[in-house]
């Protein structure tokens, strides 16, 4: 009964280990990435914080 048992664990991890390896994704990596900045909303990326109305604390 023992041995039953650990016959049908160890076929249950082999065929786990065997679709872990089949349905794994593989992903290709990008060599060239551009990094340079975009800015999408121009009048955004210019107002600075001091100008920004800041809300009462109540303190």
């Amino acid at each position: 009964m023992l041995t039953t048992i650990t016959v049908i664990i160890s076929t249950l991890v082999i065929v786990n280990f065997v679709l872990l390896k089949v349905s794994v994704n593989k992903i290709e990596k990008t060599k060239n990435t551009d990094k340079t900045i975009v800015v999408l909303n121009p009048e955004l990326a210019n107002t600075s914080k001091s100008e920004t109305n800041l809300a009462p604390t109540g303190s």
